[in-house]
């Protein structure tokens, strides 16, 4: 079986190295999913780690994690799981030992002291206590908090709930208030989807060989109809651009206008005639009343 984990090196080998180097301090060993668990004796798990750590091949220096597991229908309910690395060999190993309530499992702080603040969190939250811990306090829950959440006996909805109190700036404990009834869900329609059809729907639904066609949409008249003495109205004139505009009588006679040598304009304006004709262009291509022809 592959997983996203990260690739680790070939465990082979690993189980035997390890009976080898702890011999009756491993009570099961399995090897399933590219994981190793070690089940080890709980009075000897200190010690089991030790080698794990120490013994040239298996160098499992890192602890990484300590977590419970809890299996109230076991005499020993609870499973410590240890799960170590090794930098130098590239490998993961699993150990586990078993407990009940009242049992204390061995502190593994003197190999590895990142483990005090890991068993707290399993103190704090089922309950197991480690001999030899030093600073066995609750750490995730709050002062007084009574019981251990992760157990599977804790209450889900319980009594009372805290909460922290902005008016009275401090956590407070009161009884449970639920917002809204507990969801029964239907797990033909998981999502609570309406059972009846909108508009359309029957569309989606698959057709028997040789039904009958669907019957055309018929032409419908607009539902909105033109007010009285809307639209194009007799004698008014259409509207033009100023491109279009250029085409009138006044543009015509503007060109005319221009077209006049300048004595007439002199004697239309009533001004002076001049002997200074009008600048002729350089280039024989350019017209008087455009650009130059292309």
């Amino acid at each position: 079986m592959t997983h996203s984990a990260p690739r680790t090196a070939s465990d082979a080998g690993v189980i035997a190295a390890a009976e080898a180097a702890l011999g009756a301090l491993i009570l099961e060993t399995k090897d399933h999913a590219d994981e190793i668990t070690l089940t080890v004796q709980r009075e000897g798990l200190a010690e089991a780690c030790r080698l794990l750590r120490d013994t040239p091949g298996l160098e499992y220096q890192q602890l990484m994690e300590i977590a419970g597991v809890d299996y109230p229908e076991n005499p020993e309910r609870f499973e410590v799981n240890y799960h170590l690395l090794s930098l130098t060999q590239n490998r993961r190993i699993r150990v586990k030992v078993r407990t009940d309530e009242a049992t204390p499992v061995p502190t593994v702080t003197d190999l590895w002291p990142v483990a005090g603040w890991l068993e707290r969190e399993v103190f704090d939250l089922y309950g197991v206590t480690f001999a030899g811990n030093a600073d066995l306090r609750r750490i995730l829950t709050d002062y007084g908090f009574e019981g251990h959440p992760l157990r599977k006996d804790f209450p889900l909805t319980g009594f009372t709930e805290m909460r922290y109190s902005e008016a009275e700036k401090r956590v407070v404990y009161e009884p449970v208030s639920l917002a809204q009834d507990f969801r029964s869900f239907d797990f033909l329609t998981p999502w609570g989807g309406p059972e009846y059809k909108l508009p359309g729907d029957e569309k989606a639904e698959p057709q028997a060989a040789g039904a009958p066609s669907p019957a055309p949409a018929k032409a419908e008249e607009p539902k909105l109809k033109p007010a009285a003495g809307a639209g194009e109205r007799g004698g008014e004139k259409p509207y033009k651009t100023d491109n279009e505009d250029q085409g009138t009588a006044g543009a015509k006679e503007a060109k005319a206008e221009a077209r006049k040598s300048g004595e007439a304009k002199a004697a239309n304006a009533g001004g002076k005639a001049t002997s200074i004709d009008e600048p002729k262009p350089d280039s024989p291509n350019v017209t008087r009343d455009g650009g130059e022809a292309q």
